[in-house]
């Protein structure tokens, strides 16, 4: 009888890591536009799944920037959803997807990269060393400011716009993204 019980608790024992790093995996995992964003996936990956974010795609395969997004990275990416790009002046988007502005369009997509990979409490501390705001510099070249909002950080682009992180630390292979309610535009 004791043996029986020794081997069980053996069995569970080398059964209890395995079960924590699947809990663990499950609890990155986020919902975002109806579709779960798996830790394991790169950003273009789990992007694609996301119906909030079809605007987003389409501009980033219209950019030609989908190989670089499923690169190793690490980026920090603050995701525009489809409600974002709807708050555009009428016409603005379907400007942009022209292949003759696909400059133009590049530099507002990676307006909203920027290097390394940078959760909210990673934000939130750098706000605290800056007193109280952060200046993350983008890929496109120009600055964002983040500042504390509440529970939350909202971003500053270079024309004075902003936006509120609506979903943070939506782990990603090569990255996080954190998904904002609207699109932050270059000077």
């Amino acid at each position: 009888m004791n043996i029986r019980i020794a081997c069980m608790t053996a069995a569970i024992a080398l059964a209890a890591p395995a079960l924590t790093l699947s809990v663990t995996a499950q609890e990155q995992t986020k919902m975002v536009g109806g579709a779960p964003m798996s830790p394991s996936k790169n950003i273009v990956e789990n992007a694609v799944n996301s119906k909030d974010h079809t605007t987003l795609v389409a501009a980033v395969k219209a950019a030609g920037l989908a190989d670089t997004l499923q690169g190793q990275g690490p980026f920090t990416v603050f995701a525009p959803t489809n409600a974002a790009f709807a708050k555009l002046p009428a016409g603005t988007v379907d400007t942009l997807l022209k292949p003759e502005n696909k400059a133009q369009l590049t530099g507002v997509l990676t307006y909203h990269v920027v290097p390394g990979k940078m959760t909210a409490q990673d934000l939130a501390a750098k706000v605290k060393e800056g007193g109280g705001k952060a200046m993350l510099k983008t890929v496109q070249g120009e600055m964002l400011t983040v500042t504390p909002s509440g529970n939350t950080l909202t971003i500053t682009d270079k024309k004075g716009g902003t936006s509120t992180v609506s979903i943070a630390d939506v782990m990603q292979s090569n990255g996080v993204i954190h998904v904002v309610d609207t699109v932050l535009l270059p000077g």
